[in-house]
């Protein structure tokens, strides 16, 4: 498979409300999706040559905390910060889906 931009949305709005949360609109959510594709991007995570074994195994606490800096700069973000860790989870989890 592979990743596609309308499921993980759906992905993430239902991990958000199974969780109890209220879903985001989808451009709200592709902002967060895009945050974390930035986050790969910045850390050389998309790099080809980058093997597996040199990723560290633990980076969601930092991805989370690079989401929620980046959405606290967007003035018009309207995703609640206590909802970030979910959706990032969400999304990594929606990426593994598809590898």
């Amino acid at each position: 498979m592979e990743f596609d931009e309308q499921k993980a949305v759906e992905h993430i709005n239902r991990r958000l409300t199974e969780a109890g949360r209220t879903a985001y609109p989808e451009d709200e959510v592709l902002n967060v999706v895009d945050m974390i594709w930035d986050f790969y991007e910045e850390n050389g995570l998309l790099d080809v040559d980058a093997a597996d074994d040199d990723i560290d195994e633990d980076i969601e606490p930092d991805m989370i905390d690079y989401v929620t800096r980046m959405l606290r700069k967007d003035k018009s973000a309207v995703i609640d910060a206590a909802d970030v860790p979910l959706m990032v989870r969400a999304e990594v989890e929606y990426e593994d889906s598809v590898l």
